[in-house]
């Protein structure tokens, strides 16, 4: 099986989350996603609380059998990435571990703990996000392992949405906008 770890704050999770991960399984690209909120040490803004982050994903997927949320990150404090990946790569052994990225995260990644690792023991897989694309020196990185998909995206983001929540609640799932 092919497991797309989704890392990421969520603050809150919306539609294009989901969307994203429901066209990388519909595209063959992966077969099953796994959100993996960050925990509270995580330096950022307005972070709402980690486990109601991870509940508003927990109401997002339920009821789609190939999307599930877990609190890895959460338990473990601060966690980096290739931290994390490792950690569901020997959770399941016989799998295939993917990262699922944007282009935002990708002109980033040669500032991330051990990246030359997360490189070449991991396949990520970025989505083009606000035309970044265009940004990042893709030749710096050389790498086999990137794999730029070709899914719907559109620029939804967490704080659009929390700039006015009342004026973007339909970029949130019913329940979600519910429990907030």
């Amino acid at each position: 099986m092919r497991i797309g770890i989704f890392g990421g704050c969520f603050n809150p999770p919306h539609k294009m989350h989901k969307d994203i991960a429901l066209n990388l399984i519909k595209e063959n690209y992966i077969d099953k996603v796994i959100y993996v909120p960050t925990g509270n040490k995580y330096e950022k803004n307005d972070l709402v609380d980690a486990k109601i982050r991870y509940n508003m994903i927990k109401i997002m997927v339920e009821g789609y059998y190939n999307l599930e949320v877990s609190s890895y990150e959460i338990k473990n404090n601060l966690t980096y990435t290739y931290q994390t990946l490792n950690h569901f790569k020997n959770k399941y052994k016989n799998d295939e571990i993917y990262f699922i990225c944007g282009t935002d995260n990708l002109k980033e990644i040669t500032t991330w703990k051990n990246y030359k690792y997360i490189l070449s023991n991991f396949k990520l897989l970025v989505i083009n996000r606000n035309n970044d694309l265009e940004n990042i020196n893709i030749n710096s990185l050389n790498h086999k392992n990137i794999v730029f998909v070709n899914i719907p995206f559109s620029n939804i983001s967490s704080s659009l949405i929390r700039s006015d929540l009342n004026k973007y609640k339909k970029m949130i799932d019913k329940k979600v906008f519910q429990f907030i």
